[in-house]
C-alpha cells in the first residue's frame, strides 16, 4: 500500500514537470524544421533536447516501475509506455523521438484526474496537427516530386488528412511521409469517434434524464388525483350521511 502511495505521489509531483519537458521538445523539434537554415550549432542543440526530454520520460517510467507494488502487472498494462521508451534506442530517427513523446505525454496526461475528455480531444487535435506538419514538411521538402514544401502547404495537408476530406491538391510522396499521413488518417477518424460517442451519450444521459423527470412528474401527479378522488369520495359520503340526518 505505501509503494502505491509513493508511485501516485511521483506521477502527481512529476505530472507537470513532464509536460514542461514535452513543450520544450516540440520547440527543438520545430525549430530546425521550420527554420531549414538554422545553424548545425542549433540544430545539435535541438537533437540534444529532444534526446534529454526522452531521457526524462524513460526516467519517469523506470520510476514508476520501481515503485509499483506488482512490477509484472505494470509492465502489461503500460505496454506502450514500454515501446515508447525502447522505440528510439532501436532506431535513433527523429520521427521515432517524436512518437515516443507523444505516446508518453498522452499516458501521463490521461492518468490526471482534472483533465477533462474536451481538454484531452483539444488537445489532441492541436497536437496531432502540429506535429503532423512538421514530420510531413521534414520528409517531404527535400523530395523530388513532392509538392508540400512550405509550412502552409503542411498544415493544410495535415488538417484536410486528419479530418479525411482529401482533397488532393497536396500528397506526400515518400514512403515515410505515407506512413504518417496513415498515422493522421486513423488519428483523425479515431478522435472523432471519441467526440461523436460522447455527444451522443451526452444526449442520452439528457433524455434519460428528462424521462426520469416526466415519470417522477407523472407518478405526482397520479397521486394527486388519487387523493383528489378519495376526497370527492369521503366528501360525499359524509354529506350523504348529513342528509340522512336531516
Amino acid at each position: 500500500m505505501e509503494e502505491q502511495t509513493a508511485q501516485k505521489r511521483w506521477e502527481r509531483h512529476t505530472q507537470r514537470p513532464l509536460l514542461a519537458l514535452a513543450v520544450a521538445f516540440a520547440v527543438a523539434y520545430a525549430v530546425p524544421i521550420v527554420r531549414s537554415s538554422a545553424s548545425p550549432s542549433v540544430t545539435a542543440w535541438c537533437a540534444g533536447v529532444e534526446w534529454v526530454v526522452w531521457a526524462a520520460f524513460a526516467t519517469d517510467y523506470l520510476m514508476r516501475l520501481a515503485l509499483a507494488e506488482r512490477r509484472r502487472d505494470f509492465v502489461r498494462g503500460h505496454w506502450p509506455d514500454l515501446c515508447a521508451v525502447v522505440l528510439p534506442v532501436l532506431q535513433p530517427l527523429r520521427l521515432l523521438r517524436l512518437v515516443s513523446t507523444l505516446l508518453l505525454v498522452g499516458r501521463r496526461a490521461r492518468m490526471a484526474p482534472q483533465i477533462r475528455l474536451t481538454t484531452y480531444v483539444v488537445g489532441s487535435v492541436i497536437g496531432l496537427l502540429m506535429f503532423g506538419s512538421l514530420a510531413v514538411l521534414s520528409v517531404e521538402r527535400e523530395s523530388p516530386q513532392g509538392n508540400i514544401r512550405t509550412l502552409g502547404d503542411a498544415v493544410w495537408w495535415s488538417f484536410t488528412t486528419m479530418t479525411t476530406v482529401g482533397y488532393g491538391d497536396h500528397a506526400p510522396t515518400t514512403g515515410l511521409g505515407r506512413m504518417i499521413a496513415v498515422g493522421l488518417m486513423l488519428s483523425g477518424i479515431a478522435l472523432l469517434g471519441v467526440v461523436t460517442a460522447n455527444i451522443a451519450a451526452w444526449f442520452i444521459s439528457r433524455f434519460e434524464k428528462d424521462d426520469v423527470e416526466e415519470r417522477r412528474q407523472t407518478e405526482a401527479i397520479t397521486a394527486l388525483t388519487e387523493e383528489v378522488r378519495l376526497l370527492r369520495t369521503e366528501v360525499a359520503r359524509l354529506t350523504s350521511r348529513e342528509e340522512q340526518r336531516r
